[in-house]
């Protein structure tokens, strides 16, 4: 591993332990160049994933483009730390082992929705407005009057 603050390709490995999930692993690293410390992540990558925008552009799957929008979402919302993760987590290992290597943008889209919508309702009108593209004030109490009682509540 390349040391981040002197390039150096001479790092040394720490301390390995696993994060709370298990699903990746944390090393503590140590340039003997330059004495620096840093941390990095390891996690399993089961396949490519490519994404096709609804412009039939295809990009590579990036997790944290997924975990940006949920941050922004549930941002200034009362939720456990870790939790954002756990769940971006659990949305890529569902779209690594549904078998498919070109998913929807908008499949993703909903994937995050139908998650936001059992942790936190605020988030979940939050990224409803930029995923479904709202333009105006009556595009979000339209969206909001579809919703049951049962999952605002």
């Amino acid at each position: 591993m390349r040391c981040p603050f002197c390039g150096n390709h001479d790092t040394q490995v720490k301390d390995s332990r696993p994060t709370e999930d298990n699903a990746t692993i944390r090393r503590r690293r140590y340039c003997s160049a330059c004495g620096s410390r840093f941390t990095t992540f390891e996690r399993v990558h089961l396949r490519e994933l490519t994404v096709v925008k609804s412009t039939g552009e295809k990009v590579t799957f990036d997790r944290d483009k997924v975990q940006k929008s949920m941050e922004i979402a549930l941002r200034k919302r009362p939720i456990k730390d870790g939790q954002i993760d756990l769940i971006v987590n659990s949305i890529q290992r569902h779209l690594e082992t549904s078998g498919e290597t070109e998913i929807p943008s908008k499949a993703i889209g909903k994937l995050i929705m139908d998650r936001l919508m059992d942790l936190d309702k605020v988030a979940y009108v939050r990224f409803a407005s930029v995923y479904k593209d709202f333009h105006e004030i009556n595009d979000f109490n339209d969206f909001i009057g579809t919703l049951d009682e049962d999952e605002i509540l």
